[in-house]
C-alpha cells in the first residue's frame, strides 16, 4: 500500500502534470530614462506544447505616462524547462512618462489557449510588470521628446528664386527619428514672412517606415511630414525664417535641435496678357436643320428627364436590387475561392488561418480541423499541420504556399439522376412500363 502512495505521488510531482502556461516581463535599457523616452516593457507568455489560440495582451493605464502595445509583429520562442518544451509568444509594451519620478507598473491578466493532452485549454496569466523610475536631465527642456537619431529636411515643388506674383510654392518638412512614435513628434515652427501668406495642410504621420543605410542593415524610422503652402501677390525678394527644431537625445542624453536655414523667395512681375475686345457679329436665321435637331435635342432631354424621375421614385428598390447582384457575384464560390488562393500566396500566416476559417464556415464545418478532416486530402493536412505549427508553436518548418493553395478546390456537387419525361423503352423489374393490375 505504502509502495502505491508513493508511486502516484511520485507521479503527481512530475514534469507532466506539474507544467503550466506562465508569464515574466523585463525593460529593454532601465537605465538613465528620461521624461519623453519611449520605454520598452518586454513580456514573454510561455505554455506547455502549443498554444491553440495566441494570447491576447490587453492594454492597461499608467497615471502621467502613455501606453501602446507595439506593432511590430510577436516572436515566438521555444524554452526547455525542467524536461518539458515550452513554446512562447513575445511582445511589447511602450510606456511614455511625461515627468520625472518612479511609475509602478500594474498586474496584467492575458488570456491564452494551449493544449494538454491533445485537448485545447483556456487559461489567464497574470504577469507583474516591473517599475522604473524617471529622472530629467539637467539640460532638458520643459516640453519632453526624446528620440535617437533625429533628423530633418526640407524640399520644393520648384526653384524659389523663379516665382512670380501670384503663384503659389509648396514646402514639404519631413522630421524623422528612431525610437519613438510619429504622433509624439511636435509640430514644426515654420514661422511667419512678411508679405507672404501661408496655408498649413494637416501633416501625416507614419510609424515604421523602413530606412536602409549604407550596409546591409535596415532600421525602421517614424516620420513626421509637414506641407506648407506660400502665395504672394506682389513682386519683390521675401524671406522665409529658419527653422529650430528641439529635441533630447537619448544616445547622447543631451538636448539638441535639428535646423533647416533660411530661404529667400524672388518673385517677379505678373505676365501680362492680350485681351481681345469683344465683337459682334451678325447672326445667321436658323435654319429648318437647325429647328430639327433643336427639336431632337429637347426631345432626348425630355426621356432623360422622364428616366431620372422614374428613377429617383424607385431608387430604393434599385439600389436593393443592384446591392443583391453585386453581393450574390461576390458571394460566388470561384470568386471566394480565388480570394482564398489570392490570402494563402501574399498574405501573412495569421491572416491564411484566419481566411480558411471562413472558408471551412461556408462550407457548414464547425472548425477548419473539421473541414480538413472531410477533405481526406493528404497534400491539405500536411501544409495545414505545418501552418498550426507556425502558428501555434514553432517556426522550425516550411510552409508550401503554392501547395496548400493547389489543395484546396472547390467542393463537388452530386448530381440527382435526371428522369425523362417519357417512359423507358425497355421496361424491367424495377421501372415496369404499366402499373401492375389490381386483382
Amino acid at each position: 500500500m505504502r509502495l502505491l502512495v508513493a508511486l502516484i505521488a511520485l507521479l503527481t510531482c512530475s514534469p507532466m502534470f506539474s507544467a503550466e502556461p506562465f508569464g515574466r516581463a523585463s525593460i529593454e535599457g532601465a537605465d538613465g530614462i528620461v521624461p519623453g523616452q519611449q520605454v520598452h516593457v518586454v513580456v514573454d507568455v510561455f505554455v506547455p506544447d502549443f498554444f491553440t489560440s495566441p494570447p491576447q495582451f490587453p492594454l492597461f493605464e499608467v497615471p502621467d505616462a502613455m501606453v501602446t502595445l507595439s506593432a511590430e509583429r510577436a516572436v515566438n520562442l521555444v524554452q526547455t524547462i525542467d524536461g518539458v518544451q515550452y513554446s512562447g509568444i513575445r511582445r511589447s509594451y511602450s510606456v511614455v512618462p511625461e515627468k520625472a519620478g518612479s511609475f509602478p507598473l500594474p498586474k496584467i491578466g492575458i488570456e491564452l489557449g494551449f493544449s494538454v493532452d491533445g485537448n485545447p485549454v483556456k487559461a489567464q496569466v497574470t504577469v507583474a510588470l516591473p517599475s522604473f523610475d524617471v529622472a530629467a536631465a539637467a539640460d532638458q527642456t520643459a516640453t519632453p521628446f526624446a528620440a535617437r537619431s533625429l533628423t530633418i529636411a526640407q524640399s520644393f515643388d520648384r526653384d524659389p528664386a523663379t516665382l512670380r506674383a501670384g503663384d503659389a510654392i509648396v514646402r514639404t518638412i519631413v522630421v524623422s527619428a528612431e525610437d519613438t512614435q510619429a504622433m509624439l513628434m511636435p509640430p514644426v515652427v515654420s514661422g511667419d514672412a512678411a508679405g507672404v501668406a501661408r496655408y498649413v495642410k494637416a501633416p501625416v504621420l507614419a510609424d515604421g517606415v523602413e530606412q536602409r543605410g549604407a550596409g546591409r542593415n535596415v532600421g525602421t524610422q517614424s516620420i513626421r511630414s509637414e506641407t506648407i503652402v506660400y502665395t504672394t501677390a506682389s513682386e519683390g525678394s521675401f524671406s522665409l525664417p529658419a527653422i529650430s527644431y528641439p529635441w533630447f537625445d537619448v544616445d547622447g542624453h543631451e538636448s539638441a535641435a535639428a535646423t533647416l536655414p533660411a530661404v529667400t523667395l524672388l518673385v517677379a512681375k505678373a505676365a501680362t496678357r492680350n485681351r481681345l475686345s469683344p465683337t459682334l457679329e451678325d447672326k445667321p436665321a436658323p435654319s429648318r436643320g437647325t429647328s430639327k435637331g433643336l427639336l431632337t435635342v429637347l426631345l432626348l432631354g425630355a426621356i432623360d428627364l422622364m428616366v431620372a424621375l422614374f428613377a429617383w421614385r424607385r431608387f430604393g428598390d434599385i439600389r436593393t436590387a443592384v446591392n443583391a447582384f453585386q453581393g450574390r457575384r461576390r458571394n460566388e464560390p470561384k470568386r471566394i475561392l480565388r480570394r482564398l488562393r489570392t490570402v494563402i500566396g501574399v498574405g501573412p500566416e495569421d491572416a491564411i488561418y484566419r481566411a480558411l476559417q471562413d472558408w471551412s464556415r461556408r462550407l457548414g464545418h464547425r472548425t477548419v480541423a473539421a473541414w480538413v478532416d472531410a477533405e481526406r486530402n493528404p497534400r491539405l493536412a500536411a501544409q495545414f499541420a505545418i501552418l498550426e505549427r507556425r502558428l501555434f508553436r514553432s517556426r522550425d518548418a516550411q510552409l508550401d504556399r503554392t501547395e496548400l493553395a493547389s489543395a484546396i478546390n472547390l467542393p463537388t456537387m452530386k448530381r440527382a439522376e435526371q428522369k425523362g419525361s417519357l417512359p423507358d423503352l425497355n421496361p424491367t423489374a424495377e421501372r415496369q412500363l404499366l402499373p401492375p393490375l389490381l386483382r
